[in-house]
């Protein structure tokens, strides 16, 4: 139940901008809907107006929606309109970017970005030189091309202020300087109500400032609601308490009920993954005892790669010196999607070919080395990986190549032309796309090993209705997967505008970044014994991590238990 205090009633009556500030689970989303609610009851809209919901993930953005189901009657929920600030932005390109650029507009997904930007030096200029020589948009141009267009088109401004009277932002602590000059603009012809906890901004590496709340104070004069420690989500224990007190170092001294610590003895290879495991079995086992049918579980990790380490780790089965066994732990898995998505983009380019008999090997070497660069995402490549690219689209080029390592690629992907061409396609959509992913599985060569390996991660089939109905649609129209590449790009791009429909139900996997926004009846933060594995990876950056790690141990409603290596542990704890 969720009780109207003083303050919240004067919210709901106090008019124009609005700051409405608090801690995780102090009520900000759901007084802000009420808010809207309330607005919307007293008839202070026009009829065909809306109040835009804006947040940056898409989890967020589920989140509300079920929040939004709970507190708007359904008479009143197509007047309000739930969406992330990139779909709100690209709508508006979409519509209006001709005003900006003369060719035909495209997205430029993040995957394809970091394969395109890998190897420039200038990135902030290229990005800018695709937009206007290919139509290509980069999500960093998003806000700075939508304020452009509104100085271009006063006209589009009185629009989408007519439409959208009040607008509601989410997480505002982690708006960065081109979001808040369009915020602003925005901000000139709508109401605002703005939602922040300034302790929660982990934004801070895409340009988040500890200034922006104070910009917003400045620039619409808000009342100022700040409802501090109130906990909703995780009533009844320490949790917030805990990760409060961790920002000021308290929580050394202090113990807490429902927040444990735990330390691991040293071992060799992934054995100390034993611990972690016997933790989740024993979560499990609690939400299985209360009888719940829909309980979550997260384990938190501060790295990609610790992430993929501790999922393999799960998938399998492991035999104690004691006899006893751990099962396999059937997961979801929250990972990263650059190397996986232009996997995808790869695995189609061959069912595309090899189901024409044209499949060439020249096209599978350029998409290799699309994968090669941009396979980890924002981090750069390596200076070998990068080396190693640029021979093979020299050897594309018709210059031939030195060395065993390099003509064991060039050999693996003639082989795997091969066989492609030589396949039975069936037109079953899944079958096809694994044939093709076990063909290059069997390659010797690790950079095409990595491509089938990132593929497994992609699950696109799982998820992916418009995917498996797109490729089916291509078989259907000429029994071949002619535009498969294109089909998959598409359905990628769609997949960054579609809202979430992911219920995190279950045992899920993912690092503390992807879990904000999230809830969980219980957490686990794992962090491992080497450098790329810790919650502080830089002392230089101890505020940062604290920051991090308090949204970790914040996601959960129940109990939050904090993993560390016994012989070096987290300096925070």
């Amino acid at each position: 139940m969720f009780e109207l205090s003083e303050q919240k009633k004067e919210l709901l009556e106090t008019d124009g901008n609005l700051l409405i500030m608090g801690g995780p689970g102090s009520g900000k989303t759901t007084i802000a809907l009420i808010k809207a609610k309330y607005i919307l009851e007293r008839k202070d809209l026009l009829a065909g107006q809306t109040i835009l919901f804006l947040s940056f993930a898409r989890a967020t953005i589920l989140r509300v929606q079920q929040h939004a189901n709970v507190v708007i009657p359904s008479e009143l929920k197509s007047r309000i309109d739930i969406t992330t600030y990139h779909s709100f932005a690209w709508t508006l390109l979409r519509s209006h970017g001709y005003l900006l650029n003369n060719n035909a507009l495209r997205l430029l997904p993040p995957h394809e970005s970091a394969s395109r930007l890998a190897v420039v030096d200038n990135k902030e200029n290229e990005k800018w030189r695709l937009f206007n020589e290919e139509g290509l948009i980069h999500f960093d141009l998003f806000a700075k091309l939508c304020f452009c267009l509104f100085n271009e088109s006063q006209a589009i401004a009185k629009i989408i202020a007519a439409a959208y009277p009040v607008i509601i932002f989410d997480e505002f602590q982690d708006t960065n300087s081109e979001e808040w000059e369009f915020i602003q603009e925005l901000g000139k012809r709508s109401c605002l109500i703005s939602l922040a906890d300034p302790e929660q901004r982990i934004y801070d590496f895409r340009g988040a400032s500890p200034a922006r709340i104070r910009q917003f104070i400045e620039a619409f004069k808000p009342a100022v609601f700040d409802f501090g420690q109130e906990n909703n989500r995780s009533a009844g224990t320490d949790i917030i308490k805990y990760g409060n007190d961790l920002l000021i170092g308290k929580n050394k001294s202090e113990s807490y009920n429902d927040v444990q610590c735990y330390y691991y003895p040293p071992r060799k290879n992934n054995a100390q993954l034993i611990n972690l495991k016997s933790y989740i079995l024993n979560a499990y086992n609690r939400q299985k005892k209360a009888g719940r049918n829909n309980w979550s579980i997260a384990v938190l990790l501060p790295t990609n790669s610790l992430m993929i380490t501790v999922s393999d780790f799960l998938d399998s089965r492991q035999q104690l010196s004691s006899g006893q066994v751990l099962p396999q732990i059937h997961h979801d898995l929250a990972v990263e999607t650059a190397g996986p998505c232009i996997a995808g983009e790869l695995i189609a380019g061959l069912l595309d070919g090899g189901s024409q008999k044209k499949a060439s090997k020249e096209d599978l070497i350029e998409n290799l080395c699309s994968h090669i660069l941009g396979r980890r995402g924002t981090k750069a490549p390596c200076k070998a990986d990068i080396a190693f690219a640029s021979c093979l689209m020299q050897y594309n080029k018709g210059i031939s190549v030195k060395g065993k390592t390099r003509q064991c690629v060039i050999d693996d992907c003639s082989c795997i032309i091969k066989k492609c061409n030589d396949a039975s396609f069936t037109g079953d959509v899944a079958a096809d796309w694994v044939m093709v992913r076990d063909i290059i599985a069997s390659a010797l060569s690790e950079y095409l090993i990595k491509v089938a390996n990132d593929a497994k991660y992609l699950k696109l089939l799982r998820r992916g209705s418009i995917l498996n109905a797109g490729l089916g649609q291509l078989w259907k129209r000429s029994h071949n997967y002619m535009g498969a590449k294109k089909a998959v790009q598409d359905a990628l791009a769609q997949e960054h505008f579609s809202m979430s429909t992911q219920v995190w139900n279950g045992v899920s996997v993912m690092t503390i970044h992807k879990a904000k926004g999230k809830e969980f009846d219980e957490v686990i933060v794992y962090e491992g014994a080497f450098p790329g594995q810790r919650i502080v990876f830089n002392p230089q950056n101890l505020d940062q991590a604290r920051i991090n790690l308090r949204v970790a141990v914040s996601r959960a409603r129940e109990k939050t238990i904090i993993i560390t290596p016994k012989n070096d542990p987290c300096c925070l704890l």
